[in-house]
């Protein structure tokens, strides 16, 4: 024991980010807990050979890079398995959406208490309100591995999902897969409303500005910030415009207006307005927002704001998309695709805890300016082989699979503290040089960078 305690704080000097993910970990994600959420959701599938946890396991490997696919982690664990690499794959092709979805869901909901215990959760963006953010994410195209795609001359598009993000805690907290990748993401809010609790404000995009969906969170008695649509819902305007205030990228207008589901029912609501400075990617130079926040909850330019904020689900899909492997060119199967992702929106909350406890001892400013998710990662990616081959599993089974939310957050408070926060700074670039577009690609020719590079010397 003493020589696995020596190796373990060699690691948590040299590589501390990788021994405080594998310690939340085995806490959150311990066999017995999985195998449990098996039995608990799964309808069809059953947990015999192959254990769910052993697939979770396997996932997670690839999700965080540490193995670069399913079947390189085979390789180094088929004794261990006991089973083929058939098996795994048939195992990934028919794991039900469900399961997907409780693994996110109930792992997220177990690792929420041990940031807050960690005293590193985010400011609140509304005080007295629980926000959520929602966006969609369609997941990469495939290679056409599987027969019916063979004959096809399109790229095949797996499945997709809705993600909602805790901005507080920066976790996933829940996800709606669709095994339809070209299914409207609106089709899915009617299991999103299930979903939504009294006191939420829920933040999105035009794409779920839906009457279906903004009357029903208002019946649920939670609010909407939802940039509003062109073509619905229907709506008409009860007065005119006021301008409010001034916000950072434009002037802020505010107007009641009156949307309507069906014939019978109607609700009044505000309409923020915001005259931009600078035109958007699609080329707008306003944008209305729909909200039913009071007026005494937030102002106009607040709600503005908080609107902005829709953007850290967007940062947070770049980081999973950049930093983990949640969408696999060779996992073709909806299914399994749709369990890949999850597993990286479950290594990516991990790394939230991590994240939140350098918040708890460093200060949010600092971690927010000053700590990149990328390098966070990168350890963890390439030290993580290491550290398993050091460290037994059964002392991580042993040391923090029973511990208590605030007896695992003061031990990652501990490995935090002296951490070098300058092994993952930010690098910020400046602003982009406009320089002229080259001509096009057709009849162009090759030539030596050398040559090029020597002719400018002279």
């Amino acid at each position: 024991m003493r020589i696995v305690q020596s190796v373990l704080e060699r690691f948590e000097q040299q590589a501390p980010i990788t021994v405080m993910v594998r310690a939340a970990l085995e806490n959150v994600l311990s066999a017995e807990r999985l195998d449990g959420l098996f039995q608990k959701h799964s309808q069809r599938q059953r947990n015999h050979e192959l254990l769910f946890s052993a697939v979770c396991d396997l996932m997670g490997l690839v999700a965080m890079r540490i193995h670069p696919s399913p079947h390189a982690v085979f390789q180094t664990r088929a004794e261990e398995l006991g089973v083929t690499v058939k098996a795994v794959y048939d195992k990934l092709q028919r794991m039900e959406p469900n399961l997907s979805r409780q693994l996110v869901r109930e792992t997220a909901g177990r690792m929420a208490p041990i940031i807050h215990a960690t005293g590193g959760a985010r400011t609140e963006l509304l005080p007295g309100y629980r926000v959520r953010i929602l966006d969609g994410n369609h997941l990469r195209r495939t290679q056409r591995r599987i027969g019916a795609l063979r004959k096809l001359n399109a790229a095949p598009l797996p499945a997709q999902a809705l993600v909602v993000l805790d901005p507080q805690t920066r976790l996933m907290i829940d996800v709606f897969p669709c095994e339809d990748g070209h299914a409207q993401e609106r089709s899915l809010l009617p299991e999103v409303l299930e979903t939504v609790r009294p006191g939420e404000v829920w933040i999105d995009d035009r794409n779920f500005c839906t009457a279906g969906f903004l009357f029903g969170i208002r019946q649920r008695r939670a609010f909407f910030i939802t940039r509003q649509h062109s073509q619905s819902p229907r709506y008409e305007l009860v007065d005119q415009p006021v301008q409010v205030g001034l916000y950072e990228t434009g002037t802020v207008w505010e107007q009641p207006v009156r949307i309507f589901q069906g014939k019978d029912h109607s609700a009044v609501i505000r309409r923020i307005t915001v005259q931009l400075k600078q035109p958007t990617r699609d080329g707008d130079r306003q944008i209305h927002l729909l909200t039913n926040l009071p007026k005494k909850a937030a102002t106009a330019v607040r709600i503005a704001e908080l609107y902005r904020q829709r953007w850290t689900i967007e940062t947070a899909f770049a980081d999973v998309a950049k930093c983990l492997e949640g969408e696999l060119e060779t996992l073709g199967y909806p299914r399994a695709a749709l369990f890949s992702f999850c597993s990286a929106l479950v290594a990516f909350n991990l790394l939230s805890v991590v994240m939140a406890a350098l918040r708890g001892v460093h200060g949010e400013e600092v971690i927010e300016q000053q700590v990149s998710f990328y390098y966070l990662a990168d350890e963890l990616a390439h030290t993580h082989r290491g550290l398993t081959i050091a460290v037994p599993s059964t002392y991580w089974t042993k040391t923090y699979a029973g511990l208590t939310p605030a007896a695992l957050a003061k031990d990652l408070l501990r490995i935090a503290r002296a951490i070098k926060l300058s092994k993952y700074r930010k690098h910020k670039r400046g602003p982009k040089k406009k320089t002229k577009k080259p001509p096009s690609k057709k009849g162009r020719n090759h030539v030596s960078t050398a040559r090029v590079l020597a002719a400018a010397k002279t």
